[in-house]
This record gives C-alpha cells, sequence and structure tokens, in this order.
C-alpha cells in the first residue's frame, strides 16, 4: 500500500503542477517587491542612516524579533496562497478525472478507490505544506541576502545586523509547524472539497461554497443559532496554536510610553503551544469530520458509474 501511495502522490505533483508552480510564483513576486521595496527607501538617506544606526544599537533580542516580523510578513503570503492553492486543487482533484474520462485508465490499475482518495488527501494536507515550506526557506533567504547587499551599499554590518539576529532555525520550525497545523485545523473544509469533487457534474467551486454561503443565514433567520458561522467563519480565524497570546501579553501601555512585559518573543516557535493545539476537542472533532466526507467521497468514487 504504501508503493501505491508513494505512486500516485507522485501521480499528483505530475498532473497538478500548480503545486510547485504556484508558491515559486508568489516567491519570484516577493523577491521583486523587496527589491522594488529597498530602492524606493534608498531615497531617504538621511533617514535610512538614522534607521541602520538605531539598529545597530539594539540587543540581540530585539533585532531577532524584527527579522522575525519581516520573515513572518514573506511567510504569511506563501501560507495564504497555499490555503488558496489547497482550495482549489481539493475541489479539482476528483472531478478533473471524471470531467476528461481519464478515470476509466486510472481504475483499470492494481488501485483502489480508497488508496485513491486517501492519496489526494495526503497531498492536500501534507505535500503542498511542505512544498510550500521549501519555498518559504528559498525565498527567506533570496530576501535576506537582498537586504545584506543593500545594508552593504549603505555601509551598514550586514552580518551583525541581518545573519547573527536572524533566528532561522526557530522560525523555519514554527513555520513549518504552523504549514501541518493548518490542514489540520481545516480539515473538515478539506474532506468537504473532496467529497464535492467526487460527486458533482459542474462547477464545483460554486456547490462547495452555496451552503458555506447559505446555510449560516438560514440558521439566523430561521432558528436564530450561530453553530453554522462558528463551525465555518470562526473556526478559519481561531487556530488555537499561538497559546492565546495578545499583543497587551507583549506590552503595556502607561502614561504616555509602551514598555515591554517581560522578553521580547525572538522566534516564532516561542509564541506556539501545541499541547493547546492538540488539546483542543475542535481539533479532533473537525478530523472526524474531515474522516466522514473521505469516506463518503470514496463511496461516490466507488459506485459512480462513469462508462
Amino acid at each position: 500500500m504504501i508503493g501505491n501511495q508513494v505512486a500516485l502522490i507522485r501521480r499528483e505533483l505530475w498532473e497538478h503542477r500548480s503545486i510547485y508552480a504556484t508558491p515559486l510564483v508568489i516567491a519570484l513576486i516577493v523577491s521583486i517587491m523587496a527589491i522594488t521595496g529597498q530602492a524606493v527607501v534608498s531615497a531617504f538617506d538621511q533617514a535610512v542612516d538614522i534607521a541602520i544606526l538605531g539598529a545597530s544599537n539594539l540587543g540581540p533580542a530585539e533585532r531577532a524579533a524584527a527579522i522575525t516580523v519581516l520573515m513572518t510578513g514573506v511567510s504569511s503570503l506563501l501560507i495564504m496562497a497555499m490555503w488558496v492553492l489547497t482550495i482549489f486543487y481539493a475541489l479539482d482533484a476528483l472531478y478533473a478525472e471524471r470531467k476528461d474520462r481519464s478515470i476509466l485508465f486510472w481504475r483499470s490499475l492494481p488501485c483502489t478507490d480508497a488508496e485513491t482518495v486517501i492519496s489526494k488527501l495526503i497531498t492536500a494536507a501534507v505535500v503542498i505544506p511542505l512544498v510550500t515550506f521549501a519555498v518559504i526557506v528559498v525565498t527567506h533567504l533570496v530576501v535576506l541576502a537582498l537586504a545584506s547587499v543593500w545594508l552593504g551599499f549603505q555601509g551598514a554590518n550586514a552580518w551583525h545586523l541581518v545573519w547573527r539576529a536572524a533566528p532561522l532555525a526557530n522560525n523555519w520550525a514554527g513555520t513549518l509547524i504552523m504549514l501541518l497545523a493548518l490542514p489540520l485545523w481545516l480539515s473538515p473544509f478539506i474532506g468537504w472539497f473532496l467529497f464535492v469533487s467526487a460527486f458533482t457534474r459542474r462547477s464545483p467551486l460554486l456547490v462547495a461554497f452555496l451552503p458555506i454561503v447559505i446555510l449560516p443565514m438560514l440558521e439566523k433567520s430561521l432558528v436564530g443559532t450561530s453553530l453554522f458561522v462558528d463551525a465555518f467563519f470562526i473556526r478559519t480565524a481561531s487556530l488555537p496554536l499561538f497559546g492565546g497570546m495578545s499583543t497587551g501579553d507583549i506590552f503595556s501601555y502607561e502614561g504616555d510610553e509602551w514598555s515591554l512585559n517581560g522578553e521580547v518573543p525572538t522566534g516564532l516557535l516561542s509564541l506556539m503551544d501545541l499541547s493547546r493545539f492538540f488539546g483542543s476537542a475542535s481539533l479532533w472533532l473537525g478530523l472526524a469530520v474531515c474522516g466522514l466526507f473521505v469516506t463518503a467521497a470514496i463511496y461516490v468514487r466507488r459506485y459512480r458509474d462513469d462508462s
């Protein structure tokens, strides 16, 4: 079965080149934006000199926190692109093979319907995040290298300001955890999209999102509850991975000045609370819902007559 899964996942990478093309395009855009931003900032000579002098006088924790903000901003763009890519991949994964009739060929191979659907689930929940992570790491290095070159032209010590300060391992570990945790938390949506892809005959995007839009409206107007609102919308904005930390946990405002509460969080990993994430009942309930949808997708694929 493992050999079949490896072959099926390779098939997904071969058929869906957007899995690696999309993050590469976003990474190229981010790199161009970094170059453009540096060219624009270079026009403000005096302000740049003052900013570099101020950064040079900061402590290592403050410089690490600043680099973390930069790296997180780059990662956020690619993570958002990853989720959009995952939606379109899941909706197309089982629908496209029926649309072009290639399902008849794939059914002739010694792979069960369960193995095929599970390979698509693994691709959406694991392979796409891992590909995105690899592109994020390369993009971080490119952006930091561009920043180093620019700082060198400004007469600053790039090694001191960038590379000694950058908590690369901490941020990369945190980014990888987040990339793998996000599909787990949003697994009910992935399962639903795969199920829609398996049974709909046309317009999978419309069929998938109409219930997400209409059901909360009907529930609110007819029943007055917010079960579907919580399930569809609040869940997407409430990933319980960061320990409930807010700005007030890091900074406090007294009089007319901001002050730090304790140490500066220097890396993304230090902000995460894995026990809170894996201890969340909503996570396991969502995985159970995903399992039901995936089982339904396997059933539909197995018994649909596409001959």
